[in-house]
């Protein structure tokens, strides 16, 4: 059976990738979906709260000390980063939101040192965060 998450996983980052390639060509307003600095603040907020929701997920079938962790921690980032967007300016925002990319991927770097996830699972993550931060800094540059 083939493994859908590392391709959705890749395909996840595009956004951020065509959101940065929008800011460094000064394309301020991407058709049908509005200013790019939104469009890439919102689909921030999605993916790093989907990831905390899936770290919430998780809990459900742990029965060591991350069954407590992982929701506190999942609610706390989905909270921050809904203050953060309704706060601060769109370059404050990217520096929270990678801090927060940063944050969920040392926590499942634990999940994986613990056999709680694959190492291929893990990997695909470390890739991907290490593509989305990068494009975050990109984007934060030429903001």
């Amino acid at each position: 059976m083939i493994k859908l998450y590392p391709y959705l996983t890749y395909a996840g980052a595009l956004p951020f990738i065509f959101c940065a390639m929008c800011l460094i060509s000064d394309v301020n307003v991407i058709p049908v979906l509005g200013d790019t600095e939104k469009v890439l603040s919102v689909y921030g907020l999605v993916i790093a709260s989907f990831i905390a929701g899936a770290h919430w997920g998780q809990h459900l079938i742990l029965k060591n000390n991350w069954s407590m962790y992982l929701p506190i921690f999942s609610n706390i980032n989905a909270c921050v980063l809904w203050v953060s967007f309704l706060t601060f300016s769109f370059k404050i925002l990217l520096l929270i939101l990678g801090s927060s990319f940063l944050i969920l991927l040392l926590i499942d770097k634990n999940l994986f040192q613990n056999g709680l996830i694959s190492r291929n699972y893990f990997h695909t993550r470390c890739w991907v965060t290490l593509t989305v931060i990068s494009t975050i800094i990109i984007s934060r540059v030429y903001a």
